[in-house]
């Protein structure tokens, strides 16, 4: 198993975010995390890399127990984050940026010549400050860094916020699910329902604090009683 969560739960203080979800995602599984806003995906996607609430239960990452590890200690044994956001660095240049991902990371697949390769806009681009970048833009050159730290489990949260409809399918429909055909382990936390089923062949809800669904996307979306109580579609 690349990822498994057993009893894995979140508190802020005395508040739940979700509880006691339980699940195993194989190298080179898609999958996506849906959920209303509110419902904990971003709250689990930090949890997997140690941020933000307080947990119970176990998280392993590719065999090895790793809820109590700093965050950059997880990040090394294999999980890359794409973060809500994006997470940029503005005054920086595209080169700038993604450079900064290959410090301490041992040389390997993905170099700064690949990712030029792999996202030409990227490469028409290197020398602008990411600031300076389109929302699409910016997504891409954040990807592009996740995959500079060599992990084979890609983590995006929310990827298509704040993007056009076209812009957010080209990057995840095409470029992610290219990335997911090359072997790439891909958890996709979004709220657009549509786009990561399209993209993911199995799904995850949360709603209520708990997993409701962790199945094939082919069921969910044939359960339409399913998608508008929890996902309201």
């Amino acid at each position: 198993m690349m990822l498994e969560l057993d009893s894995l739960s979140a508190h802020y203080g005395s508040v739940e975010v979700f509880s006691n979800v339980s699940l195993r995602i194989a190298a080179g599984e898609k999958v996506a995390l849906l959920g209303r806003n509110g419902a904990g995906k971003t709250t689990l996607v930090q949890a997997l890399f140690n941020l933000g609430p307080r947990l119970s239960g176990t998280i392993r990452l590719r065999g090895e127990a790793v809820q109590d590890w700093p965050t950059h200690r997880i990040a090394r044994r294999g999980m890359a984050l794409v973060p809500q956001g994006r997470g940029l660095f503005p005054t920086l240049s595209v080169t700038e940026n993604l450079r900064l991902a290959t410090l301490r990371q041992p040389r390997g697949e993905w170099t700064l010549e690949k990712i030029f390769e792999t996202f030409p806009r990227l490469a028409e681009r290197r020398q602008a400050s990411s600031s300076a970048l389109s929302g699409g833009e910016r997504q891409l050159l954040a990807i592009g860094r996740a995959l500079l730290t060599q992990a084979p489990l890609l983590v995006l949260d929310e990827p298509s916020e704040g993007l056009a409809p076209m812009m957010a399918e080209e990057i995840i429909v095409q470029h992610v699910g290219r990335l997911a055909e090359a072997g790439l382990t891909v958890l996709l936390a979004e709220q657009n329902a549509a786009l990561a089923l399209r993209l993911c062949p199995r799904a995850l809800v949360l709603s209520g604090r708990r997993l409701v669904f962790d199945g094939p996307s082919e069921a969910l979306l044939a359960d339409r009683a399913l998608l508008q109580e929890h996902l309201g579609v």
